[in-house]
C-alpha cells in the first residue's frame, strides 16, 4: 500500500471514530459544535486550549466530557490567589523509614495526568501560572532538579471569565502563546438552550461513553501531522499572520494603526497544525484556503494586542483580523 493510500485509509477509519467522538460529547455538551470542533482540533494537534466564556456555558462539562470520550486521565485545578506552584507540581516530602534512616520522597501533584483542567487560571499569581509553563512547552516539570516526564498525551484545557477582572492576574504574552487555540464560548441559541433545560432537570442525565484510547489519539496526532499541506495553503498562512504584524510591509494602514505587536511564528505552527485537524474532522484528506480562514480567529486573536487608542476607539481584534483574512484570502484568490 503506498504511503497516500495508507493516509487516506487512515484518515477514513479516523473520520468514523470521530463522529462517534463528536456525538457522545453532544449528549452532555448539548449544541456549539464549533465549541467541540475546536476542542477537538485541540486535541488532534497536540495542543492546548483557552476556553473563554461566561460562568454557566458548560465549560467544566465540555472538559470533563472530553476527558471521559477521549479516555484521558484528568485532575481539574481551581486557580486561586493563594494556589502556589508545589499545589500543581508536587513536591518532595522527608519521609523516615522503619530503620530510622531518612529519605526525601516526590509526592506528584495534579498536574501528572493526560489533561489538565486549569479553571479559571487568570486568579492565580504569575508565580503559579508560570508553573505551567515548561509542562505546557516541554512535557516534563523539573522538580528538586530533577525532571519528570508527564505521561504522554498531555494537554492543559484552561478557563478564564471575560467580565470578571477584579483580583484577577492577566495572562501574560508567552503563556498565552502556549495555547494553540483560544476557544470563545458563546450563549446558545434559542433551540439549543431549550435542549439544555429539558436534557439537564430531568430525573436522569444523558452520559457520554469513551471513544478513544490514549494510544489511539497519540495515532491520530501522528496521522495529522503526515497530512500534506498544499504550496497555497502555506502561502496563505505566512501572508496572514504576517499582514497581523504592524511593522511588516504587507500590513493594512488599521493594523500599523490599531495593533501594538502581531503574532510570531508559533501562530503559524498553530495554523498549520489547526488547519490539518479541521480538514480531519471534515474527512478531508488536505486542508485548504476556507480552513485558513475559519481556524485565523481562535488561532490569532490571544496572540495580539490592540494599542491604547484604538482600545480607546472601541476596535476589536475579532474585526480586524477578519479584515485582514478577507484582505489576504482575495490576494490569494486573484493570484
Amino acid at each position: 500500500m503506498t504511503d497516500d493510500a495508507d493516509l487516506l485509509a487512515g484518515i477514513e477509519a479516523l473520520e468514523d471514530k470521530l463522529a462517534q467522538a463528536r456525538a457522545s460529547i453532544t449528549r452532555r455538551f448539548i449544541g456549539q459544535e464549533r465549541v467541540v470542533d475546536l476542542s477537538l482540533s485541540a486535541l488532534l494537534s497536540g495542543g492546548h486550549g483557552l476556553l473563554i466564556g461566561l460562568p454557566g456555558l458548560g465549560k467544566t462539562r465540555l472538559v470533563e466530557t472530553l476527558s471521559t470520550v477521549m479516555g484521558l486521565n484528568a485532575n481539574r485545578v481551581q486557580f486561586t490567589p493563594d494556589l502556589m506552584p508545589a499545589d500543581i507540581l508536587g513536591s518532595e516530602v522527608l519521609e523516615t523509614g522503619a530503620d530510622g534512616t531518612r529519605t526525601f520522597k516526590f509526592i506528584p501533584g495534579p498536574i501528572f495526568c493526560q489533561l489538565l483542567m486549569a479553571d479559571e487560571i487568570n486568579r492565580a499569581s504569575p508565580r503559579t501560572q508560570s508553573a505551567l509553563l515548561q509542562a505546557m512547552q516541554e512535557r516534563q516539570v523539573t522538580v528538586a532538579g530533577q525532571d519528570r516526564p508527564l505521561d504522554p498525551p498531555f494537554h492543559v484545557l484552561a478557563t478564564q471569565n471575560p467580565i470578571e477582572q477584579e483580583g484577577t492576574y492577566p495572562l501574560p504574552e508567552a503563556q498565552l502563546d502556549r495555547f494553540l487555540v483560544q476557544i470563545d464560548v458563546p450563549y446558545p441559541d434559542r433551540d439549543t438552550e431549550r435542549d439544555i433545560l429539558l436534557a439537564t432537570t430531568g430525573a436522569e442525565e444523558a452520559s457520554s461513553h469513551q471513544v478513544f484510547t490514549p494510544a489511539e489519539l497519540i495515532a491520530a496526532q501522528t496521522l495529522l501531522r503526515r497530512m500534506p499541506v498544499g504550496e497555497s495553503v502555506v502561502e496563505c498562512i505566512l501572508d496572514l499572520v504576517r499582514a497581523c504584524r504592524p511593522e511588516d510591509d504587507s500590513a493594512s494602514e488599521a493594523v500599523r494603526r490599531d495593533v501594538a505587536w502581531g503574532p510570531g511564528p508559533r501562530a503559524a505552527q498553530a495554523l498549520m497544525l489547526t488547519v490539518r485537524a479541521r480538514a480531519m474532522l471534515q474527512g478531508r484528506l488536505a486542508p485548504d484556503t476556507d480552513d485558513v480562514a475559519a481556524m485565523a480567529q481562535p488561532v490569532l486573536v490571544h496572540r495580539m494586542a490592540l494599542n491604547f487608542a484604538a482600545r480607546a476607539r472601541g476596535e476589536s481584534l475579532d474585526g480586524l483580523i477578519a479584515d485582514t483574512v478577507a484582505q489576504v484570502t482575495r490576494i490569494e484568490a486573484a493570484a
